[in-house]
């Protein structure tokens, strides 16, 4: 039987379609509330578990010009503060075991980003907190290869892991999803989710560019499929007006879109999991 998941007190995985969503980075109080608020509400409507992300700080931004963030102690700060606001669970992403550790004090799921995800001492200090990890499957990484990464997070006693599918680096400065991933991390028995935001990213900034480009456009569709595909749940990231966001704005969703987003997509879920019933 899979495992369920417990994020604060929303269980994710069992079933029931859920979304990791929010803003790729903390701008500010307003941005954070404005999206958290709206995402909560569109999910209870729809029937759809919700966590709310974002990051403290990008570590692995492009240029050493990018914005970053506000950093760890502001950020935990705000993040604390939405999830009391709202009482929803809150997921940020770590970089460092001394990150996950104090990070873990004021969230509810720790992320290892997929740069990051074969760094034992980082998995197993996210494992060892207690709370769920979900691990970005590394572009260069084979789907099988994550069962390695699950057996680093188990051997700490944590059975609170979820994988995610974001793409497969393809040549310069572009992914490619392959579908099969989704069936053969599912076989590791964890819930697997589909971030739809990294999936159209075009990372690096290109022969002349300082900041990764992005396809949005494709974003639907990719979420479609994966939900078609077998994965539990979607990480996508959105704000209220892309094109002036901070950081990825070219692959994150309009905020205004979500809630027909979601909608479409829950009846996709709803429709793989009757034909596999």
């Amino acid at each position: 039987m899979p495992h369920t998941v417990k994020a604060g007190k929303v269980v994710l995985g069992g079933g029931r379609m859920f979304l990791i969503g929010g803003p790729c980075v903390l701008e500010s109080p307003a941005l954070a509330f404005a999206v958290c608020e709206n995402l909560a509400a569109v999910c209870a409507e729809l029937d759809i578990a919700y966590v709310f992300k974002a990051s403290y700080d990008k570590a692995n931004r492009t240029s050493v010009k990018s914005f970053r963030g506000p950093g760890v102690e502001e950020g935990l700060e705000l993040l604390a503060k939405v999830r009391e606001k709202f009482g929803v669970p809150v997921l940020t992403d770590v970089h460092s075991p001394a990150e996950a550790e104090r990070a873990a004090k004021a969230v509810d799921v720790l992320q290892v980003p997929a740069l990051l995800c074969r760094q034992t001492d980082l998995l197993l200090a996210c494992g060892e907190t207690g709370l769920p990890v979900n691990v970005k499957k590394g572009q260069f990484q084979a789907p099988w290869d994550m069962r390695q990464v699950v057996e680093k997070i188990r051997s700490t006693d944590n059975n609170g892991i979820l994988l995610c599918e974001r793409g497969t680096s393809f040549g310069y400065n572009n992914l490619v999803v392959d579908m099969r991933g989704i069936a053969v991390m599912k076989t590791f028995g964890y819930p697997v989710v589909f971030d739809g935001s990294h999936s159209v990213q075009l990372p690096g900034g290109g022969a002349s560019g300082a900041s990764s480009g992005g396809e949005r456009a494709f974003a639907p569709a990719l979420v479609r499929a994966a939900l078609g595909a077998g994965a539990d749940g979607l990480f996508l990231e959105t704000h209220p007006h892309p094109e002036e966001a901070l950081c990825d704005g070219p692959n994150m969703l309009p905020l205004g879109e979500m809630k027909s987003l979601l909608a479409g997509a829950k009846r996709v879920f709803e429709a793989a999991r009757a034909g596999n019933g």
